[in-house]
């Protein structure tokens, strides 16, 4: 089992930037990926970037490519997503994923809301 809380989130202008933080309970949080995904009002959930629980290899939706960033710490047992560059089209509540297997998310937080204003 593991629980996940989201901090960071907040009301920035575009071309801001953001650290989101996700902190994880449990002593095997290097054992899984992590993954943030993203839902806008009116949108369904969607994929913004994830990482590997061994190699930490990472991926990126299109959308964020280039202006956001994952990353982990397994020492404090927390992953982060830099964003930069903001856009009014990132507004969204923004959600921390664990899973036992890269891309299979079945733990989730509660969700942080990111507001950009143009």
């Amino acid at each position: 089992q593991v629980q996940l809380v989201e901090s960071g989130g907040g009301l920035v202008q575009a071309g801001g930037s953001l650290r989101l933080s996700c902190a994880a309970s449990g002593r095997t949080f290097s054992g899984y990926a992590m993954g943030w995904f993203r839902q806008a009002p009116g949108k369904e959930r969607e994929f913004v970037a994830d990482i590997t629980s061994s190699s930490g290899a990472t991926s990126y939706a299109d959308s964020v490519k280039g202006r956001f960033t994952i990353s982990r710490d397994n020492a404090k047992n927390t992953v982060y997503l830099q964003l930069s560059s903001l856009k009014p089209e990132d507004t969204a509540v923004y959600y921390c994923a664990a899973g036992a297997r890269w891309g299979l998310y079945n733990y989730w937080g509660q969700g942080t809301q990111v507001t950009v204003s143009s």
